[in-house]
């Protein structure tokens, strides 16, 4: 069996966390930390958070936000 094959393929936000890291030079922890520092307010406005505060493009500061209010319900 191929090493691909054994892995796990990451769906969902996170499948987008190597190309953030990789294009804006922090872990995605970092990122999370952020997020949580805006607890209350809504999806939408944690993200344009991130793009306006921190230059994210949609996507991704969209992906991070899902990931990180999705975690945080657990």
């Amino acid at each position: 069996m191929a090493e691909k094959d054994q892995v796990a393929k990451v769906k969902g936000p996170a499948s987008y966390f190597p190309s953030i890291e990789k294009k804006y030079g922090k872990p995605i922890g970092d990122w999370q930390a952020l997020v949580r520092t805006q607890a209350g307010k809504k999806h939408m406005e944690i993200v344009d958070f991130l793009k306006t505060e921190h230059g994210l493009g949609h996507g991704h500061a969209n992906a991070i936000v899902a990931a990180t209010l999705a975690e945080d319900k657990k």
